[in-house]
């Protein structure tokens, strides 16, 4: 996916959850930033090392996680 090539996968690097830029900080610590109030400001003035764009891709990307559906398929 184009838009969120920020967002990367790695099992080397925190077990394989997905991450910004390669580096320790997960999306779910992002989005876990936004649920507690924090806004993109805040976050990124504690984590200078991230950028606006970066939020932004975390976000896109467990917005895109959380619209996947599941389908059962059944044994015939």
């Amino acid at each position: 996916m184009a838009q969120l090539d920020r967002i990367t996968q790695d099992p080397q690097v925190m077990g394989g959850k997905p991450c910004v830029r390669g580096m320790r900080v997960t999306v779910g610590m992002v989005v876990g930033q936004i649920a507690a109030g924090h806004n993109v400001d805040e976050i990124l003035a504690d984590y200078p090392y991230l950028e606006h764009e970066d939020v932004m891709q975390a976000l896109r990307y467990a917005a895109w996680r959380a619209e996947e559906r599941e389908v059962m398929l059944t044994g015939r």
